[in-house]
């Protein structure tokens, strides 16, 4: 077997077979096939697609690439969840307690955000001492005694998609569905949990900005997950605006612990809720949806989180209700210039401003900002006066904060009517098909 003549068939728009992908990932692992024959083979894939089997192939012949976690010592349902990124996504923090309290375990690997979208790791990182570096036996302890524990990227799980993304990020091969099925997958598959449930966003802020690509990217993923033997489904959000009113690490953190509360945004704990109501219909236990919801109200959930937190080793003082939150050096309130709905506020654009104050990362090495960030104070749907407080900027730079607060005023789009607003929540992929406005 030759890496040219796989190339060339798949050029040819011919379907490849499982040894053939395996054959290209695994010696590409191991240096055997150069970059330019992988750019070459990821180009053609780009161009001329993957079918439903080539993925499948594709995905575990990347999870093969390295070692799997089991997670069979663990008792319980396990659960990991997947969002595809968004501004002020801070819900795994929010859903992750939550099923905890229920009694589910979840075992999650996370990432550091890049771009306008954050990262869950940098969120609870946020926290002083916070450790996300427990692996083997101490990972498995940690989800037993906690019922969650999160921590970041292992080099031993799937070496592939780390190699492979790199490629794609200089080789513009970055987005297409069959490879970012693959990638996400092949990591979710290496945790080997029993239960997935994806957050596969659609909007401005996200990486699919149409509802039919969501969708497609979504059935790409559950198909992968169900073929694999876990329980998969995805939930398609709308990311046109930011989740939530906080953007920004720290920012988000206290916003999820005051949701676990019960005290959050109406759109934050929809969500969580719409997720874990989904998970709960997977393992059989719909009943259950109004204990998740008596859990936040009676606190449990959050008191999860901070178990979590503390287990990890956070200093979690800051986060006791009698305690003083820190902030930024500043905070500067961003003013309206006239009286109007909120029309628009592109998520992307809030993203990458909060970004240029520091709660972001424009390359791998920069480094955040903990407490930079943005409180939105009007969202689309509401009414705001001339010279009331649209947004406060948080920012230990009171020049960079000033200017930010000009172009956030910039950002928001003012009107004289009140615009009508497109759902959430668009729908659901499951093993039973997709289905369209399935939850209000």
């Amino acid at each position: 077997m030759r890496m040219y003549d796989i190339i060339r068939k798949k050029r040819d728009h011919s379907t490849l077979n499982a040894s053939e992908i395996d054959y290209w990932i695994q010696n590409y692992v191991q240096g055997q096939i150069p970059d330019y024959q992988s750019a070459a083979m990821l180009m053609a894939c780009y161009l001329n697609g993957l079918d439903e089997r080539e993925m499948l192939f594709l995905t575990q012949s990347m999870v093969a690439s390295g070692e799997k976690m089991d997670l069979s010592a663990i008792t319980g349902i396990k659960v990991d969840k997947h969002s595809t990124g968004g501004v002020g996504d801070k819900t795994t923090l929010v859903f992750a307690p939550l099923m905890a309290a229920l009694g589910f375990k979840v075992a999650k690997m996370s990432g550091r955000g890049l771009g306008h979208t954050g990262g869950t790791l940098d969120k609870v990182a946020s926290l002083p001492g916070f450790h996300d570096d427990f692996y083997g036996q101490d990972f498995l302890d940690l989800v037993q005694n906690n019922g969650l524990a999160i921590i970041g990227q292992s080099k031993e799980l799937v070496p592939a998609d780390k190699l492979l993304y790199a490629l794609r990020d200089v080789t513009a091969t970055v987005d297409s569905i069959p490879l970012i099925a693959a990638s996400i997958m092949s990591k979710k598959i290496a945790m080997s949990s029993d239960i997935l449930i994806l957050d596969v966003k659609f909007g401005n802020g996200a990486f699919m900005k149409t509802p039919e690509k969501a969708v497609e990217l979504a059935q790409a993923m559950v198909e992968i997950g169900l073929e694999s033997d876990i329980k998969t489904a995805a939930i398609i959000s709308n990311m046109e605006s930011p989740l939530g009113n906080c953007i920004g690490n720290s920012l988000e953190l206290y916003e999820a612990v005051q949701t676990l509360r019960g005290q959050g945004p109406d759109d934050l704990s929809k969500l969580t809720l719409v997720l874990v109501k989904e998970v709960l219909s997977m393992a059989g236990k719909k009943q259950e949806l109004e204990k998740a919801e008596e859990y936040i109200k009676n606190g449990f959930a959050c008191e999860k989180l901070l178990q979590f937190l503390q287990a990890q080793g956070a200093d979690i003082s800051s986060l006791h209700k009698e305690a003083k939150f820190p902030l930024a050096s500043y905070q500067i309130r961003c003013l309206a210039d006239e009286s109007g709905f909120v029309r628009s506020l592109p998520a992307e654009q809030v993203g990458m401003l909060a970004m240029r104050l520091g709660a972001g990362r424009q390359k791998k090495e920069d480094k955040i900002d903990p407490l930079a960030g943005i409180v939105l104070l009007k969202k689309p749907g509401d009414w705001v006066e001339k010279g009331e407080p649209l947004a406060i900027i948080h920012t230990n730079h009171e020049d960079l904060g000033q200017k930010a607060a000009i172009d956030l005023q910039k950002i928001f789009g003012i009107a004289d009517e009140k615009p009508v607003l497109p759902p959430m929540i668009y729908g659901t992929v499951s093993e039973s098909g997709v289905v369209i406005d399935g939850y209000k």
